[in-house]
């Protein structure tokens, strides 16, 4: 998702209270979502590697989750609209196509965009929420304004802090920094047991104990302090009335209502 020549630099419009939602008719394609989970459990746990290692920047982490981010966003496009993915997403912010397929290429680019200048900006949570239902999953790609939710764990980065401290000083803030960050790390490790919990292996699963499952997760900063929170969501069963046979955006679900008034987010969602 890099070397665009041409890109529509912030139009939330297309990802405000919308998800996609992507057919399952298979075990071929639950093996895929299952593939794509797995790739950020594994995110997660890599994550929280470079957290709890003392000679590894904190940015480092987030880079690198980026990259993951990204990769999963670039299978998820070419499945969809193509390798010129980036050309369909910029016809759609133009103008020039409005289609089913141009529209969720949009969406997913606008998303990929946002997450790559979320890392480095305070005061913007990142908070996506990914849930199963029988015949499909929906992903919402939300941002809102500040940093920290209610629930979230706090963890400081000395390398983002612009404090002038005493050397006794800058020491001990070191210290308790890295503290913060193994118990950040510790938590981000349970993070990917939860999605692992969530999206089982549909070969190893049977149909009823997999077909519900859901998380939602938020991410922000403000100057040196960092937030993250993961949390279980429950499906709604009667969300979707009518099959789905083809990738389409659909309004958020109650579960993203539910989501954004839980984390404190409802009045703060961009858009």
């Amino acid at each position: 998702m890099e070397g665009q020549q041409e890109r529509f630099n912030g139009d939330a419009r297309v990802l405000h209270q919308r998800a996609v939602r992507i057919p399952l008719p298979d075990l071929e394609a639950e093996r895929l979502f299952h593939e794509n989970m797995m790739t950020i459990a594994e995110a997660q746990e890599r994550k929280a590697d470079l957290l709890a290692d003392p000679d590894v920047p904190l940015l480092t982490a987030y880079e690198e989750e980026f990259a993951h981010a990204a990769e999963s966003f670039q299978r998820r496009l070419e499945q969809i609209a193509g390798e010129n993915y980036d050309e369909v997403a910029m016809a759609y912010f133009r103008g020039d196509r409005d289609d089913r397929v141009a529209e969720i290429a949009a969406y997913y680019v606008e998303g990929g965009w946002r997450i790559q200048q979320w890392h480095t900006v305070s005061e913007m949570v990142y908070a996506p929420l990914i849930v199963r239902y029988p015949d499909c999953f929906t992903m919402n790609v939300r941002f809102a304004s500040g940093f920290t939710t209610p629930a979230a764990i706090d963890y400081e980065s000395p390398e983002h802090s612009s404090e002038e401290l005493a050397a006794d000083h800058a020491e001990t803030y070191y210290e308790e920094s890295q503290y913060t960050q193994r118990q950040a790390a510790e938590y981000v490790r349970e993070t990917a047991d939860l999605i692992r919990e969530e999206f089982p292996d549909p070969d190893d699963t049977p149909l009823e104990e997999r077909e519900y499952g859901g998380i939602v997760s938020a991410g922000g900063r403000r100057g040196s302090v960092f937030s993250e929170v993961a949390e279980r969501v429950e499906p709604d069963p009667d969300r979707f009335s009518e099959p789905v046979c083809k990738p389409t955006l659909v309004e958020a679900g109650p579960e993203a209502r539910r989501t954004e008034r839980e984390l404190g987010l409802e009045n703060e969602i961009v858009h």
